[in-house]
């Protein structure tokens, strides 16, 4: 997932569900313990963060708010089309629902989900079937009940009747807050244990109008999308750079290597980095700590992970990584990987 955890995100994402958390009575300064991101990048709506950043502002919340369900649905009830920036403005100006989700599904690295998700048509029905192969196992069941329901909010706000959402699948065992969020949005079925994620609708909302379609509006705005992700894909800020080379690294590099892998001398990598408001032993300790964090929720031992890691000795590694959680990896360990494993026993 190196690829993945590097690519360049906006900060919207994360603003919502710091808003979220915030709503909740956390302090933003805990939530962005540890993420890399700063309280004054919540608010520059250009900001630009990586995949693995969010991903740790969502574990951050998830801990924060407890990891119940239904949290992830109310989460993504703050998503509305303009929160989404030039792809919002796209998706209100298509001039069907088909459309409208086809740009969705085109520009999906300008929203707000960190999973893939993609559209199949079977006879008079129509769903957008997701793959979170991709999301760690222990903020699963949060990404998709926050991805459920923006995908909720968002069509809601857009089209002029209420999202004809006949059937919901979802991977996880049953809950009545699933049962009563299906009535709220006027679910006609809910499937739980699925192997996937999907939702379904009638093939024949695809033509529907959107109100406020516009062709013309349309067109410029799609420009914008394509030329937005074009720039994120070919120009990242430094840190992002050195983020992805320390992930492909395993954590495991010195300035040196960093700035030689980058043509650049250590003199300049660190004015660079001072220019973004960062240093070379931020972003270290950032992506180490990330990596650790997906080391011991993937599986390893408090050993592996820090030999993993380059460390000489695992009190050395638990000592770090009790400053980073204010917890020891050990019991960190224990608590994410009970959460998933109390989850999958429910599956048959």
């Amino acid at each position: 997932m190196a690829d993945g955890h590097a690519q360049s995100r906006s900060i919207t994402s994360a603003a919502l569900l710091v808003e979220f958390a915030v709503g909740r009575g956390l302090a933003a300064a805990d939530l962005l313990r540890h993420t890399g991101i700063r309280e004054r990048d919540l608010i520059d709506a250009a900001a630009e963060i990586s995949l693995a950043q969010e991903l740790a502002l969502m574990r951050n919340v998830v801990a924060g708010v407890g990891d119940e369900p239904g949290m992830g649905l109310m989460a993504g009830l703050l998503c509305h089309p303009p929160s989404l920036g030039v792809l919002g403005f796209a998706l209100m100006s298509c001039p069907t629902v088909r459309e409208a989700v086809d740009l969705a599904l085109r520009y999906a690295d300008l929203s707000f989900t960190v999973a893939r998700h993609h559209l199949v048509v079977t006879g008079d029905d129509v769903s957008i079937i997701r793959d979170d192969s991709g999301v760690p196992a222990d903020l699963r069941r949060f990404a998709v009940e926050r991805d459920v329901a923006a995908i909720w909010t968002i069509q809601r706000d857009v089209m002029p009747l209420r999202p004809p959402i006949t059937r919901v699948a979802v991977a996880f065992p049953p809950h009545p807050v699933y049962e009563m969020f299906g009535a709220v949005l006027g679910v006609e079925e809910v499937v739980f244990d699925a192997q996937r994620s999907v939702l379904t609708g009638p093939s024949s909302i695809q033509k529907l109008p959107l109100p406020q379609a516009n062709v013309a509006t349309a067109r410029f705005y799609e420009r914008q999308c394509a030329e937005l992700l074009q720039r994120r894909k070919h120009r990242q800020g430094v840190s992002v750079r050195v983020r992805h080379l320390l992930i492909a690294c395993g954590g495991i590099a010195d300035q040196s290597h960093i700035a030689a892998e980058l043509d650049i001398s250590v003199r300049t990598l660190r004015r660079r980095l001072a220019d973004e408001g960062t240093t070379f032993r931020e972003l270290s300790t950032e992506t180490v700590g990330l990596l650790a964090e997906e080391f011991l929720v993937t599986g390893m031992t408090v050993e592996q992970a820090a030999q993993r890691l380059g460390y000489a000795s695992v009190s050395a590694f638990t000592s770090a990584f009790r400053a980073w959680k204010g917890q020891p990896p050990g019991q960190f360990a224990r608590e994410n990987r009970g959460r998933i494993a109390a989850r999958s026993a429910t599956r048959p």
